[in-house]
């Protein structure tokens, strides 16, 4: 769609106030404006804006070059050495992110040499309407012009907000293939929004679901901890291993019923206001395939069940290159609910029971024990055996004894000599 074709709402047509918008995010798009250039909110958050949500975060597209971004804001720094933006920042740590519009290069226009097409893609400037072609989902390619407050429909986005429709720019069988994590990113988006996805998107993940594995495992890995984040794990990764996604999404992990059961409750557990942890995720991720071939019983040493762990996590942690801490955090949760299951009166209990991982482990493994019932009164029990030892911990403690001061000669303060 050109420029001239667009549907534009005037500020009475649509619900978006300035109010909602952050104030520094303001300041930006204001500046631009001033000078003479186009500034626009775009991507999510106008989207969010539109649904009455608030954006977690505010992103801004121009007609301004990075360099010319660059030379307006002090606070402010190129980043990106293949996709070039401005990061600006401002107290508290906060960064905006500015990005130049940009379009598709015609053939003519590509470097002769193929190992540069990429990064020369990348950064082939172009028009709002050429901008909003290159997004993922038309919902995402909606814009908020500064200039009079409306908003800017390049491709039937609105439409699809009113229908809650998910549908992919151009041909999803074409644009899977270009970036395979926009299969994962629709069954998000769907599940985020509650918004149905269009038929050709399914034929199109079923033709192209084994590229995921071609895929950065960076962003593979962001984009998973976006689900826990959002409290919608359970449900995206259901709906990926319903469509055979799950193996190449995961480095072959294959997802069962109770695992995603796992899942559920964990996103319980953050939706009422528990931070969620990369290890903690990933624990839960594994804990079943953990339990089944390492069974808690005397049969099995906490050698053999650390042995064990490592053969299960490491296949991930080194392909999504998990930091080694991360990935002791990851053992001790697991080793902890091996220890968990298989009961009391284990030799190192009590040197168990002060470890500093073991309350976290408790708490992944009584998430686990209403997954399984049966395993309830063995949570409780060892609930109580911690929080008696915590008590008992305080109560042994003696008091401090104030030291009294003496001076440099050696004498006690207050004292005179003799």
């Amino acid at each position: 769609m050109t420029e001239n074709k667009a549907k534009i709402l005037t500020r009475d047509q649509h619900s978006i106030s300035r109010k909602q918008i952050d104030s520094d995010t303001l300041k930006v798009l204001y500046r631009l404006n001033r000078h003479g250039y186009k500034a626009y909110l775009v991507g999510g958050s106008v989207r969010d804006l539109l649904l009455g949500r608030q954006p977690k975060d505010f992103d801004i597209g121009t007609d301004a070059t990075p360099n010319q971004v660059r030379k307006l804001f002090r606070n402010s720094f190129l980043v990106g050495r293949r996709f070039r933006l401005v990061h600006i920042y401002f107290s508290g740590n906060k960064q905006i992110e500015v990005a130049t519009f940009r379009r598709h290069p015609r053939e003519d226009e590509l470097p002769d040499d193929p190992d540069k097409h990429f990064h020369f893609v990348q950064n082939v400037f172009g028009s709002p309407a050429e901008d909003a072609a290159r997004r993922d989902f038309t919902i995402n390619a909606l814009f908020y012009n500064i200039a009079d407050f409306s908003v800017i429909d390049y491709l039937g986005g609105l439409k699809d907000l009113n229908q809650q429709r998910l549908r992919v720019i151009g041909d999803p069988q074409i644009r899977f293939v270009e970036d395979p994590v926009r299969m994962l990113r629709a069954i998000e988006f769907s599940k985020r929004l509650n918004f149905a996805l269009d038929e050709n998107i399914y034929s199109a993940i079923a033709n192209h679901k084994e590229r995921l594995a071609t895929a950065a495992p960076a962003r593979i890995r962001e984009e998973i901890m976006e689900l826990f984040r959002h409290k919608i794990s359970a449900v995206v990764l259901e709906q990926c291993r319903h469509l055979g996604m799950l193996p190449h999404l995961l480095a072959g992990y294959p997802g069962t019923d109770e695992s995603i059961a796992l899942l559920q409750k964990i996103d319980a557990r953050t939706a009422a206001g528990i931070p969620i942890e990369e290890s903690f995720a990933i624990a839960a991720l594994y804990l079943r395939l953990f339990m089944d071939t390492c069974p808690p019983d005397r049969s099995t040493d906490l050698t053999q069940a650390l042995q064990k762990v490592n053969e299960i996590i490491n296949p991930h942690c080194s392909y999504f290159t998990i930091a080694s801490g991360i990935r002791q955090q990851i053992r001790e949760l697991l080793l902890g609910c091996f220890r968990l299951a298989r009961g009391h009166g284990y030799r190192g209990e009590k040197r168990f029971l002060h470890h500093p991982a073991t309350l976290k482990s408790l708490e992944l493994f009584t998430l686990w024990s209403q997954v399984h019932p049966d395993l309830l009164p063995l949570s409780k029990s060892w609930s109580r055996a911690i929080n008696n030892c915590s008590t008992e911990k305080k109560i042994s403690r003696p008091p401090r004894r104030r030291r009294k001061k003496t001076s440099r000669s050696g004498q006690v303060k207050g004292q005179g000599q003799a």
